[in-house]
């Protein structure tokens, strides 16, 4: 399997508002830049959303290692909150219904086909990919003109 590399961030101006989300994906010496953004978001969304699309942007399965300042979706895959929300019928522990439902069931066949190793990085903090993912992000949030984010409500 290739071994891709691909850091993520979103970006939110308000919580919820315009957001925007980014993509670099890394494979033997090429780099490809990805992004885009909607309005009536929120900062998780955008998270979510940067590592789909990252993923999807894969043409066959990879080995990836994945570089994301986001706790929330690290935490998801890795300490396993996706496997019990599912268990739970897509409530969280507090019985209260999972939000991003919409972006977590687009993840979840993108986490079966490749092997995806997250690695956590602190935003904001002068991580060159990190600082690159969030220009590209906040320049798609900054944009006039984006699309409703129809399911920020679930």
């Amino acid at each position: 399997m290739k071994q891709v590399d691909i850091f993520t961030d979103g970006s939110c101006l308000g919580n919820p508002g315009p957001g925007g989300w980014a993509a670099v994906l890394r494979y033997a010496g090429t780099q490809k830049e990805l992004g885009g953004g909607f309005s009536g978001t929120t900062n998780n969304r955008m998270e979510i959303l940067a590592v789909i699309e990252g993923l999807e942007a894969l043409q066959e399965p990879c080995t990836v290692n994945l570089y994301t300042d986001s706790q929330y979706v690290r935490n998801a895959v890795e300490k396993k909150w996706l496997d019990s929300w599912q268990r739970n019928g897509w409530k969280t522990a507090a019985r209260k219904p999972v939000k991003n439902k919409d972006l977590w069931l687009r993840l979840l066949p993108l986490l079966a086909r490749h092997t995806v190793k997250f690695h956590w990085v602190r935003g904001h903090s002068g991580h060159p990919e990190n600082e690159l993912c969030d220009t590209i992000a906040r320049g798609h949030a900054s944009r006039g003109g984006l699309p409703p984010d129809t399911q920020a409500a679930g």
